[in-house]
């Protein structure tokens, strides 16, 4: 019989308890035992970026980090962005720049353009690129992605 773990973590600015086996991916776990479905699977060994969320602020695939890991820390998935009905910056600017098509690999570029304008809010062309290679797209090239954050970051 596998034993199950009591979570308490914060996500989206939520407190949240949920339980969860000590093998579940917190990828696992936000889809399929909390409903949050925006952090996608896409290669589930930590290569394409689409499952990435914020953990205490850094960026991760949660494909990679155990759900118990979340234990006590801070979580912001692409379900969070938004705030009171107005899309986040980084939302609008994608759909301003058609920077997205089939949608799988979107969440986890906004997640990860969002930690890197925490990080530097007044990013070069090279450092959105820099920041973003761990994020693979099969649509829509990577050019109106890397536009769709620097517009971002100017009208930040």
């Amino acid at each position: 019989m596998k034993s199950k773990v009591i979570v308490a973590t914060t996500i989206n600015g939520d407190d949240v308890e949920f339980l969860c086996e000590p093998r579940q991916s917190l990828l696992e776990v936000l889809r399929d035992v909390l409903g949050l479905t925006g952090a996608k699977e896409g290669c589930n060994n930590g290569n394409c970026g689409a499952c990435n969320v914020l953990l205490d602020g850094v960026l991760v695939n949660s494909c990679l980090v155990l759900g118990v890991e979340a234990e006590g820390r801070t979580i912001e998935t692409v379900e969070g962005l938004a705030a009171g009905g107005e899309l986040h910056p980084l939302q609008q600017k994608f759909l301003e720049h058609a920077a997205l098509q089939c949608g799988i690999c979107t969440p986890g570029f906004l997640l990860a353009a969002k930690a890197l304008l925490d990080h530097n809010p007044d990013p070069t062309e090279g450092e959105v690129r820099h920041w973003l290679a761990g994020n693979l797209c099969r649509c829509t090239g990577y050019d109106k992605i890397v536009r769709a954050v620097l517009d971002a970051a100017d009208a930040g």
